[in-house]
């Protein structure tokens, strides 16, 4: 499976397509700082950001913002700005995209209390993670999911009644699921109190170097996207993903999946029929996914 079938697979696998955010009646965590409020530095030491890992964790969601964290400079401090370490349910190598294997640093109960979580896109995430994530959320200044890693935050429940964003080949899939998130389209990533959500793959360097800057200011951002090498703006602009806020349309020529749409192969795609209209999808899992609730794609997306 390539990385592109494991971020639309996990993310169609991720909860029943019934289910809705919070139905195991945890709380949601109080929102006590406005979007985009600088976090606050501590004088001494290193700001402790945990990286939520299981099967299948998409490796550019959580190198890129090790990258960026790891790159930060401040003048004059003394110790490194952030200490960087792997969580997972055991300490086992877990096996990440295209085979890399990563031997966690802690278990979900040895880890040191984080003051930011970063949730990759990934596949093995399990309800022992979903209640760490919760627990400690009530403390971090900042949980952050990247690309598809969305669902595992959505799981938690901490994200009812809030936006947030996530790959543009699953906002569909990711509204069905999860109808009491606003799923905000074509936002680079989306910040609501100690939360954020950034779009897929690369937008989580960028969401990473927005953390950076709530933390340092934008010079020190700046300086590390230069150390990086790294010349994209879209840390400069949450609405910066607007190429994809308009639902690709269908065509007989040039047919896309409905659940992610993703342009499909017509000579080996899956396909069902609703109301006498041919549809066609990426994977087996999407088509399941659309026989269920049909509609629920449909809405108002006809072509």
């Amino acid at each position: 499976m390539n990385r592109r079938q494991l971020i639309l697979s996990s993310a169609a696998f991720g909860v029943s397509p019934f289910a809705t955010a919070g139905a195991n009646g945890q709380s949601r965590v109080s929102n006590t700082s406005s979007p985009g409020a600088a976090l606050p530095v501590p004088a001494a030491g290193s700001i402790p950001v945990a990286f939520l890992l299981s099967d299948g964790a998409v490796v550019i969601d959580f190198c890129g913002p090790w990258e960026v964290f790891e790159s930060v400079h401040v003048l004059g401090r003394r110790d490194a700005a952030f200490q960087l370490y792997t969580v997972a349910e055991t300490t086992a190598p877990i096996t990440a995209s295209s085979g890399m294997k990563i031997v966690p640093n802690f278990t979900l109960s040895s880890a040191p209390a984080p003051k930011v979580v970063v949730i990759p896109a990934q596949s093995g995430a399990g309800d022992a993670a979903l209640e760490w994530i919760r627990r400690v959320t009530h403390h971090t200044d900042l949980t952050m999911s990247v690309c598809t890693g969305a669902y595992v935050l959505a799981r938690t429940g901490l994200l009812r009644g809030q936006s947030a964003t996530t790959h543009h080949n699953s906002y569909s899939d990711f509204t069905m699921q999860f109808p009491d998130v606003r799923m905000v389209r074509g936002a680079r990533f989306v910040e609501t109190g100690n939360l954020a959500t950034s779009g897929g793959l690369s937008s989580g360097i960028d969401l990473s170097l927005r953390v950076v800057e709530r933390y340092f200011g934008r010079d020190v951002a700046a300086q590390t996207a230069d150390h990086m090498e790294y010349q994209g703006q879209g840390w400069l602009d949450p609405s910066s993903n607007q190429i994809y806020r308009v639902r690709r349309a269908s065509s007989s020529a040039h047919p896309v999946c409905p659940v992610c749409e993703m342009e499909v192969d017509l000579a080996s795609a899956p396909r069902s029929v609703y109301h006498d209209r041919t549809y066609y999808f990426c994977m087996p899992a999407h088509k399941a996914v659309f026989d269920r609730a049909p509609q629920q794609f449909l809405d108002g997306n006809e072509s």
